[in-house]
């Protein structure tokens, strides 16, 4: 067999489960001042962006996760302006922000500004928005950026990857309340809230913090299948939109793959099970 086709990258997604893409070509690799980072072109999934080792999206299945990430909460909201979002150096989440009409300014706050560079050069695709006039791009720690940043945003995206090293802090309390400083009197925020399948301590803690603090909180999902177990959860927490009383008719036909009005209603129907962690 052809050497090529024996080199393997493994993900080990739980201490007892793995997810394995052939890969055809290591792109780039380089540790930053935070992590390990490596594009890889892999037959499976394309091209797929790994942190310490981890995936954070691909070509084949990105498109799920940034269009549910913003396109939910963009609307939700009556007339979104200012977005921030936290995380998510990919650039896929502010694609997606700035195909709305209303949007005037996104700021985009990524910690590691070499995630920002690898994938404008090798995911071009998702990071086609990084030039939009509107978007302003602060390489600084997100939780020091919204704590510096009372009543300002419209939106707030968080983006971030596990909540391990440099994102743990995206996953506490006191974020989730310096968030709703930063954001305006009718604000949204959303996060990525990991799986409901291993991740079930998780999210019944995260969801009690933001509805600790914010009037409305949802969880919604969504299915990316690079990501463990293909479920994955969306908590947002709102000052005073509810995402169920959207009129779906009126919701705009956009350039979306996995989003769209009937899935902005059906995303927050949850199974038993996953009900069972919110109680």
């Amino acid at each position: 067999m052809d050497q090529k086709f024996n080199l393997w990258f493994t993900e080990y997604q739980t201490n007892d489960m793995a997810l394995s893409c052939r890969v055809k070509k290591t792109l780039h690799q380089e540790q930053t001042q935070f992590q390990n980072l490596a594009v890889v072109d892999t037959d499976q999934f394309g091209r797929m962006l790994l942190l310490d080792n981890v995936i954070q999206t691909t070509i084949m299945d990105e498109f799920v996760y940034h269009e549910m990430i913003t396109h939910v909460a963009l609307n939700t909201h009556a007339a979104p302006k200012r977005v921030l979002v936290i995380g998510g150096g990919d650039g896929g989440a502010v694609r997606e922000i700035v195909k709305h009409p209303s949007i005037e300014k996104v700021v985009h706050c990524e910690i590691d500004g070499a995630v920002i560079e690898a994938s404008r050069k090798y995911l071009p695709e998702i990071a086609c928005a990084f030039d939009d006039p509107r978007v302003e791009i602060v390489v600084d720690d997100g939780i020091k950026h919204v704590r510096n940043n009372k009543n300002i945003y419209d939106i707030i995206i968080v983006d971030s990857t596990d909540p391990v090293g440099p994102a743990e802090g995206l996953f506490s309390a006191s974020f989730y309340s310096d968030i709703y400083d930063a954001l305006k009197e009718d604000g949204i925020f959303v996060a990525q809230t990991e799986s409901p399948f291993f991740n079930r301590d998780l999210i019944p803690r995260l969801y009690r913090d933001i509805s600790g603090i914010f009037p409305l909180t949802r969880l919604f999902l969504a299915c990316i299948p690079t990501y463990p177990g293909g479920l994955w959860s969306f908590t947002m927490g709102s000052k005073k939109y509810e995402p169920l009383d959207v009129d779906v008719a009126a919701i705009p036909q956009m350039d979306t793959r996995y989003y769209s009005p009937a899935v902005h209603r059906t995303c927050f129907v949850l199974p038993p099970f996953v009900k069972e962690l919110l109680k």
